[in-house]
Formats: C-alpha cells, sequence, structure tokens
C-alpha cells in the first residue's frame, strides 16, 4: 500500500503539478510533505497528516514552514 500511495505522489509530482500554476501555501509543497510523511509514517498514518496538509492549504490559512513531524502526531505547532 505504501509503495502505491509513493507511486501516486510521484506520478502526480512528474505528470500533473508542472502543468498547474503553482498555488500550495505551505513549504515544502503539499506533495513533497505527503511524500516525506508517507515514507515516514507508511499509507495509513502518513495519507493522514497528508491529507490534513491538504485541507490546511487553502486562503484562509496563512500557510508558511509546516514540516513532517518527526514523530506522529495530529497536533500542530502551536496548538495547546
Amino acid at each position: 500500500m505504501k509503495k502505491i500511495f509513493l507511486a501516486l505522489i510521484r506520478f502526480y509530482q512528474k505528470a500533473i503539478s508542472p502543468y498547474k500554476p503553482a498555488c500550495c501555501r505551505f513549504y515544502p509543497t503539499c506533495s513533497s510533505y505527503a511524500l516525506e510523511a508517507v515514507s515516514r509514517f507508511g499509507a495509513m498514518k502518513g495519507g493522514l497528516l497528508a491529507f490534513l496538509r491538504v485541507l490546511r492549504c487553502n486562503p484562509y490559512h496563512k500557510g508558511g514552514v509546516d514540516l513532517v513531524p518527526e514523530q506522529f502526531t495530529l497536533r500542530r505547532k502551536g496548538q495547546a
């Protein structure tokens, strides 16, 4: 499952993303974040982190640097 997710993300990065205008509000981009999260935590946990990141990538969020956490957690920096 992990290999399938990674292959789909790489396909998106090479075949689809170059033809779209840059619109990610974060560094690293959402697809790079997803690639690292799935590589580090597997398809389920990494996929969940990537999904939540994509939900945050919208005009109502200021964006900025958002790195994959060292250990799996759903909490973001700055949250109590």
